[in-house]
């Protein structure tokens, strides 16, 4: 062992160092500080000393999107995202606590029990604090065929949340990209829509760019595995990409299965300015500009 090591350089569980700071600010386009060690103000100052200024806090459930609005509305960097996740939807209908919800009591289950939980939701997205409704979609790695149809369901009144409140929709799709494409095309999109860590491959990124939907990329376009995201990225149009760490989870490379936070934002810009070719200050005007106008703020 070096003599110089310490602790936190040797647990592989320690938060990655601070990287250089961009000469550009940039935004955290989707993130949990919820789930982040520390408080919200220390992780806010962190991530503005190395150049990430705003962040978009994005809530799960109901409690987490309350705090979202709350966190938003007492920081003026932070802006909310507000929605049941995918997961969600089919534990509120079938009465199952366990998982994203953090209440504590036991929800009465069925369909009215997931309309009372989006008619909060709509409630939450009216505020001038929340510009975004999500994370939102369908995933079908952990919910099953029997959660599809509450999945959906839950999808299409975001979708129509999201347009009667004229704010921008944040997309999970996990595993289930033809599905959320067509319930976008059958619902009718909102004006700004986003692919949250998008996962699709460079021919979906052509299907998005035609749409014009938004394309945001998180710590995993490092992983070695993920080809198929460093060649979307680099065919997505320069004007509907974003960055995000989907923060504690995605940890760029080389600190996969580090804590993550928004302060590692430039790692990620940086991977992505190399798929690209180009420089990161020219990414990171762009990165700025996109995440301001997808949000509209």
């Amino acid at each position: 062992m070096p003599s110089n090591a310490g602790p936190a350089q040797d647990d592989k569980h320690a938060a990655p160092p601070l990287p250089a700071p961009l000469a550009v600010p940039v935004a955290d386009s989707h993130t949990h500080l919820d789930m982040q060690s520390g408080t919200v103000e220390e992780g806010l100052a962190k991530a503005a000393s190395v150049g990430v200024t705003t962040v978009v806090q994005v809530g799960c459930d109901l409690a987490g999107s309350r705090w979202a609005a709350e966190t938003a509305a007492a920081h003026d960097g932070v802006h909310a995202a507000v929605a049941l996740h995918p997961n969600e939807a089919p534990r509120i209908v079938h009465g199952d606590p366990d998982g994203w919800s953090r209440q504590g009591a036991r929800v009465a289950g069925g369909d009215a029990a997931l309309d009372d939980a989006l008619a909060e939701i709509d409630r939450l997205a009216a505020l001038a604090q929340v510009k975004g409704v999500g994370e939102t979609g369908l995933d079908y790695f952990r919910t099953g065929p029997e959660g599809k149809e509450a999945q959906e369901r839950s999808f299409r009144a975001h979708i129509e949340i999201a347009k009667r409140h004229g704010k921008a929709l944040v997309i999970h799709d996990r595993d289930a990209h033809a599905d959320v494409l067509r319930v976008l095309k059958e619902e009718g999109a909102p004006e700004r829509t986003v692919f949250h860590c998008y996962s699709g491959d460079a021919d979906m990124a052509e299907i998005c760019a035609r749409e014009g939907y938004y394309m945001s990329f998180a710590g995993n376009v490092t992983f070695k595995n993920a080809q198929n995201l460093r060649d979307a990225l680099a065919v997505a149009p320069a004007e509907l990409i974003l960055v995000e760490t989907d923060a504690p989870f995605l940890t760029p490379a080389p600190y996969r299965g580090r804590p993550n936070a928004p302060y590692l934002i430039p790692v990620t810009v940086r991977a992505m300015a190399a798929v690209r070719g180009t420089d990161e200050d020219t990414l990171a005007t762009a990165l700025a500009a996109n995440t301001a106008r997808a949000f509209g703020y």
